[in-house]
């Protein structure tokens, strides 16, 4: 009997070799395969989804960088038109076509231990005097200096045009104060009466501003024999400016000039 049973199994295997039962058995049955396959499957869709995640949480940050970085600009831009509207309002009691406002930033100081002298990214090649606005109020001039705008800002000490102070519209000259904090307005005549809280205004007498722009207002006055001078704080805070608009009053035959440009254009 037993001996039987050992023949059948022998004559099974035998069998099973010649015909590749191992390899069909093999192919329909991989319990371990489908196992290993299911486990690629799922760490692959883990990563996917990971890196999914991570791109998307990279791009929102991005995306929101991004925009509040578009909403400062768009904060400027609405600032500058604001400010730019404003100064043509103030001009509008004159002939808007004499008169020009110009944006223009700030490039860098002129010397390093000078705040008040920068240089302006635009072209100057006359001698005429501009004047510098910032935030509505008077900051300071631009001269020429080999063919480059130099501004000279308030508390420089060639930064002088002419102001008027208070109801009475005493007539004086803008210049700077020793410790540059302040502004002092000299050359106002002795019989004019200002006091403190005056508010200081440019005249336009010189044509560097138009009358009107604000400069200021008086915190002392020194009386001397013939004149007085009145020490101002200004209202521009130009050391922390880096931009302005520059006003140019348009001479007459500044204006024939562009005119006769302008008819020979196409």
């Amino acid at each position: 009997m037993n001996k039987f049973i050992f023949f059948i199994l022998f004559l099974a295997i035998s069998l099973g070799y010649i015909f590749d039962i191992d390899k069909v058995v093999a192919k329909n049955f991989t319990p371990f395969t489908s196992l290993k396959k299911l486990y690629i499957d799922t760490k692959t869709s883990i990563k996917e989804t990971k890196d999914k995640y991570f791109n998307q949480t990279k791009t929102i940050e991005f995306l929101q960088n991004e925009n509040k970085e578009l909403k400062s600009f768009k904060l400027k831009y609405q600032s500058v038109k604001n400010e730019l509207d404003n100064l043509n309002k103030n001009l509008n009691y004159t002939n808007a076509t004499t008169q020009q406002i110009q944006f223009t930033k700030v490039l860098s100081y002129v010397d390093f231990d000078d705040y008040t002298k920068v240089w302006l990214d635009m072209k100057k090649k006359d001698d005429s005097i501009l004047g510098v606005i910032s935030d509505q109020y008077a900051a300071g001039i631009v001269v020429n200096k080999d063919n480059k705008a130099k501004a000279l800002l308030n508390g420089n000490e060639k930064c002088n045009y002419a102001i008027f102070i208070g109801e009475n519209e005493a007539p004086g000259i803008i210049h700077a104060s020793k410790n540059g904090q302040y502004l002092i307005a000299k050359f106002i005549p002795i019989w004019f009466d200002i006091k403190k809280g005056d508010e200081v205004i440019t005249s336009g007498m010189d044509s560097i501003f138009f009358k009107g722009l604000k400069v200021g207002r008086v915190i002392s006055i020194k009386k001397m024999q013939d004149l007085q001078e009145a020490t101002i704080l200004p209202y521009a805070k130009v050391l922390k400016q880096n931009s302005f608009f520059i006003y140019k009053k348009i001479q007459e035959e500044e204006k024939v000039k562009e005119e006769e440009t302008s008819s020979k254009k196409p």
